[in-house]
């Protein structure tokens, strides 16, 4: 590694006219090749030395300036190292250093092969060497196989078999039979199984990580009680439904024993956790915090140039993919700028390298289940649409991230068994705002007769929101007359979206208020929002049937006779009534439960959010995840049988990590839940 870093600063100060390695007087060859030897060797000395302790200082600044930051510190580095030559003559611009720096850790990078998400020969032999590494220095691991869990963030049913006929897919191909080699017999079956109402990260993970997601009706909702905005992806909410679902089963989550915890968003009860949103809150202890796993994968400057080098190049992608979209004047399209390519990047190549570096440390390692959230698709999905090709080239890397973990595990101190599976998927179409010309937030002020903003009030929905709080009024329908004004004591609706599912609450009002206070306070409303054609059905309580589904012309079913009737709700297909009975018997569901409309043909929903790939309430692909199993492991469920929710899911894996010889999980077999 010294002796091809030395040529590859030879030919760079060849090459580069401000970077010189002697005196511009000084033609001795010997001398050349002595200095660039010693600025190698110092370079290296302090990348191995000095670079891991700058990976601590930069834990503490934001993800998304990690890549540059990478690049000015390897610069930085070789400076220092040139200095410190006997020769005294060699010298780089700063931006030259930056350039030589870079070059010389991804040529060290190729030629050694450090961990990368790739498949290639480089790489093989790396693994060979990490597991003689592991083997002798840790005792001989155990005969039982464990057990590694690979999330797919959102990736549904559907589209993984169709990136499958597409040949986007090949592990996964290969896995089921299919594909180049289908001769083969499969080694993996592939189940569908249907989400809760909540079809989002928070409420999936949650149930299949700890065994309860009772009360997490949504991705962000209003909780009356505490008086705060709970939101999934934040990380003191985090920590507080973690807490409250321990709470509830009385047990510590599916990877309390020797388990492991990777990019989740909830540690699973893992004694080993990186990147788990609901530990970073925790700073006082440093294992326990939520950026640590970044310091194992950016200790070696050569991962941290490759995987920067990665970052740069995606945001680039990015923005050429956005400029194409708009040109063609693509529809459905959101905004694309901002910080969000910084965001991509960060998730389809950070996140990414950093887990699956991550989750093989573990398998050398010999730990017994492992559970790893890969979010790369999610996000590019809920902006460029769950289909095209954007996301059929996250797609193709992570099957290639899967490829690599496969290969990890043939190099393990113990066998391993890989499941892989998704929390939810993603269902497309244009927002609500993009069809219609106002949000959900603009469309209940309307209703309750509140201002809304000129471009709102010009709207067709606006303005029948406005004539029907006059004509509820009796008031005359006149466009420039007075408005309704609700009492100052009144405090204004929040409204809460989660992809096409929202939420209204009214803060003022300390319970969940009934189909009939909400008539009294604001008349025009609830028919306002039911008649909507964007909006599919609405949820409320009621003082006469406990709960009504309320939809247009007048529908009012109440929840005990939807199975006969299903109304509004027979649309969204089997289980849509069972989902929303649950839901409605959480303590934390908000006065309102809107869920938008839903066109079975093409599969399309209208987002409350400015996403055209969304997931979060019901209607189509969004609540149709998969989970792609060894043929070796039970079948999740019997023949004819369905796999419903995300809590029956985890009981599965639970079954699956007691298949294995040896108590994985040293509770009893089905812990029930406490009573709330």
């Amino acid at each position: 590694m010294w002796a091809v870093s030395t040529v590859t600063m030879l030919v760079l100060a060849g090459i580069l006219p401000d970077f010189q390695l002697q005196s511009a007087d000084d033609e001795s060859t010997t001398r050349l090749a002595m200095t660039a030897a010693l600025g190698a060797g110092a370079f290296g000395l302090l990348s191995a030395l000095v670079w891991p302790l700058l990976v601590r200082l930069l834990l503490l600044v934001p993800a998304l300036v990690l890549g540059l930051l990478v690049f000015f510190l390897n610069g930085s580095l070789l400076i220092v190292a040139l200095r410190l030559v006997p020769s005294g003559d060699s010298e780089a611009a700063p931006e030259t250093a930056v350039i030589v720096a870079a070059v010389m850790s991804a040529v060290a990078s190729a030629t050694g092969g450090a961990l990368a998400v790739r498949d290639d020969d480089a790489y093989r032999r790396r693994l060979y060497r990490l597991a003689d590494r592991r083997r002798r220095a840790l005792p001989p691991g155990p005969s039982s196989p464990g057990t590694v869990f690979m999330q797919l963030d959102g990736v549904g049913h559907d589209l993984l078999l169709a990136a499958v006929g597409k040949g986007l897919m090949p592990t996964v191909a290969r896995w089921l039979g299919e594909g180049a080699g289908a001769d083969r017999r499969p080694t993996h079956r592939l189940t569908a199984w249907r989400t809760d109402w909540s079809s989002q990260t928070g409420a999936s993970q949650l149930g299949i990580l700890h065994g309860s997601n009772h009360d997490v009706p949504a991705f962000r909702w209003y909780e009356k009680a505490a008086r705060e905005v709970m939101v999934c992806n934040r990380p003191t909410s985090a920590a507080e439904l973690q807490r409250r679902a321990i709470d509830r089963t009385g047990d510590g989550g599916l990877l309390t024993a020797d388990g492991a915890s990777r990019g989740n968003l909830f540690s699973g009860g893992a004694d080993e956790q990186a990147l788990v949103l609901s530990i970073a809150t925790k700073r006082r202890d440093r294992r326990n915090r939520s950026r640590a796993g970044y310091f194992a994968y950016f200790s070696d400057p050569a991962n941290a140039v490759r995987t920067a080098l990665s970052f740069i190049a995606e945001v680039g992608r990015e923005i050429g993919q956005s400029t194409r979209a708009r040109v063609r004047k693509a529809r459905p399209r959101v905004s694309r700028g901002g910080l969000y390519p910084f965001v991509r990047a960060f998730a389809t190549v950070v996140e990414r390298d950093v887990v699956v570096a991550a989750v093989m440390g573990d398998m050398f390692a010999g730990r017994t289940a492992v559970y790893a959230d890969l979010v790369a698709y999610d996000e590019v999905a809920h902006h460029s649409g769950p289909f095209g090709r954007d996301v059929e080239k996250v797609l193709e890397r992570l099957d290639r991230a899967l490829a690599l973990i496969e290969k990890a595990a043939e190099h393990a101190p113990r066998p391993y068994r890989l499941v892989v599976l998704s929390d939810h998927g993603q269902s497309p179409g244009e927002t609500f705002r993009a069809r219609y010309g106002l949000g959900l937030g603009d469309l209940v002020r309307a209703g309750c007769g509140l201002p809304v903003p000129r471009r709102a009030r010009r709207t067709h929905s606006g303005a029948e929101a406005r004539a029907a709080v006059r004509a509820a009024l009796r008031r005359p329908v006149e466009e420039g007359g007075e408005q309704h004004r609700p009492s100052r004591r009144r405090s204004e609706p929040i409204v809460l979206a989660s992809g096409n599912l929202g939420l209204v609450s009214f803060p003022d009002v300390p319970h969940r208020m009934t189909k009939e206070e909400i008539d009294a306070r604001h008349p025009a409303l609830l028919t306002t929002l039911a008649n909507h054609p964007g909006i599919g059905f609405l949820l409320v309580r009621s003082e006469r049937h406990g709960g009504v589904v309320l939809g247009a012309y007048g529908a009012e079913i109440p929840l005990d006779r939807l199975d006969d009737d299903p109304g509004p709700l027979e649309v969204f297909g089997p289980g849509a009534a069972d989902a929303v009975r649950r839901t409605h018997s959480f303590p934390s569901t908000a006065d309102i439960m809107v869920n938008s409309a839903y066109d079975p043909a093409d599969g399309e929903v209208l987002a409350f959010e400015e996403q055209i790939g969304s997931h979060g309430g019901l209607g189509g692909a969004q609540g149709r995840p998969f989970l792609l199993s060894p043929v070796a492991l039970s079948a999740p469920v019997d023949d004819g049988q369905d796999l419903v929710g995300a809590e029956q899911v985890h009981r599965v894996l639970r079954r699956w990590l007691r298949e294995a010889n040896g108590p994985q999980v040293p509770v009893e077999a089905e812990p029930q839940e406490r009573a709330a």
